[in-house]
């Protein structure tokens, strides 16, 4: 890439692309010397070193302070690739410890501004342990329940990568920039350079957005003002209805509206319900699943929503991944979620049972019943047995005209108890699944008009 990409630009460069006239305020921690040459006593590190000061300018691989972006306050910290590729040693690891933990004392977002190539082998083994020093800052930041965005430069490789990078929780990346554990000397020879791209990461579920050096700012920015720190925040308002269809007379009625391809479907109801939306992408796995949209949102009057909304199709496992990794950040962060049903079950194909569909669909259950923030479910289309009550929050589940829910499709209900097609519609009643039957049972709290 050329030296002089976006993103390639130095550290400052960036941070003051994000921060601009609002400015950035440095800190250094406490300083604790190296010894000669290092902990290992490497000939030349310190003459390395010094080369590296006098071409950028700066002390180190990474520089940390506070500063606002949009209208928010953060703790930002920015790798310097310049100064010995950005790697980690000692003293890098000192000044990530000191950011993360001012971000914790000050109840802060913190946003890393990430190019490195890795670990500084001049520092052997106590450079390779900053890794665990950062897992653990990043652990009580976690715990504290502040948010942690990455935006990851050219290049991002190595453990600066596999902590700081993907160990956020909102991962953003510059177009074109070089991202992956392995860097380019010490991968495969025959290795696909595109798995090791931010436009690969992000085919592959590793990276939410690969976002251009002119929307950055304005992106993290709305990223900050979803994430929070909140205070209490009240449940997720119930989207408005999309269609004006009136309450079916039968359970086959019930299911024909429900599969009817004219029915307004999620993105209708989220481009409806949200003024700003800010996908995540992926289940951190290497898997995506195209019909299920993951991430938060802002409301016209400001209110933060997490949302969680199936598009119609069976939900594969990644999908269900990519939810539960949504509920439970949300949950951490103190956001209220909205999710939306809509599928005729979860995928139950070979390769879904390859990808641990049992244990996806366990989990994605989990996550919502572990929820302490506040869950609303609308059903707007199917409700397809397990697949779809995966993601119904117990207690508050609402359901639209247009909608059914059904412990097993009538036509699979209907072969198990050997009917023949005929009977679809007359088993399809005695499943109950109708809005207004959901209403009776209990399950659904109101039917959404």
């Amino acid at each position: 890439m050329p030296a002089d990409s976006p993103a390639r630009a130095t550290a400052r460069e960036t941070i003051a692309l994000l921060t601009g006239a609002a400015g950035f305020t440095e800190h250094r921690p406490p300083a604790h010397p190296l010894p000669p040459d290092g902990p290992l006593g490497w000939a030349g590190y310190d003459a390395a070193r010094e080369r590296a000061g006098t071409r950028t300018g700066e002390e180190e691989s990474v520089m940390y302070g506070t500063g606002v972006v949009g209208d928010r306050a953060c703790v930002l910290l920015a790798f310097e690739f310049g100064f010995l590729g950005g790697s980690l040693g000692r003293l890098t690891g000192d000044r990530l410890a000191a950011a993360y933990e001012l971000a914790r004392t000050r109840r802060l977002p913190l946003l890393a501004l990430v190019a490195t190539g890795g670990s500084r082998m001049q520092e052997g083994m106590v450079a390779l342990t900053q890794l665990q020093r950062v897992a653990a800052a990043s652990t009580r930041l976690r715990a504290a329940g502040l948010p942690q965005i990455a935006v990851v430069r050219d290049p991002t490789t190595g453990g600066g990568w596999a902590t700081v990078g993907a160990g956020a929780d909102v991962v953003l990346a510059l177009p074109g920039a070089q991202v992956g554990f392995a860097g380019s000397r010490v991968r495969p020879a025959d290795a696909d350079p595109h798995a090791y791209s931010a436009e690969g990461q992000f085919a592959a579920g590793q990276v939410d957005a690969v976002v251009p050096p002119g929307e950055l700012a304005r992106t993290v920015a709305h990223w900050l003002r979803a994430l929070g720190p909140h205070g209490a925040l009240p449940a997720a308002p119930l989207p408005r209805a999309r269609s004006a269809a009136p309450l079916p007379e039968t359970g086959r009625e019930a299911v024909a509206a429900a599969r009817d391809p004219r029915r307004p479907r999620a993105e209708a109801y989220l481009a409806d319900y949200f003024g700003t939306r800010l996908p995540l992408h992926g289940d951190r796995c290497g898997g995506t699943d195209p019909g299920l949209l993951c991430g938060f949102g802002l409301r016209a009057d400001g209110l933060p929503v997490a949302y969680v909304a199936q598009c119609g199709t069976p939900t594969r496992p990644a999908g269900y991944r990519a939810a539960a990794r949504t509920i439970r950040l949300a949950d951490r962060l103190g956001v209220p979620v909205l999710t939306l049903v809509d599928t005729p079950g979860a995928a139950n194909d070979a390769e879904a049972e390859r990808a641990g569909a049992g244990a996806a669909i366990a989990d994605a259950f989990a996550a919502v019943a572990e929820a302490r923030v506040p869950v609303t479910t609308l059903v707007i289309g199917e409700g397809g047995s397990g697949g779809a009550l995966a993601l119904a929050a117990p207690d508050n589940t609402h359901v639209t005209a247009d909608s059914y829910f059904s412990v097993i499709a009538p036509e699979l209900a209907a072969a198990i108890l050997k009917r023949p097609p005929s009977e679809t519609g007359a088993t399809a009643d005695q499943l109950r699944l109708r809005p207004q039957d959901l209403l009776e049972l209990g399950f659904a709290r109101s039917i959404v008009n």
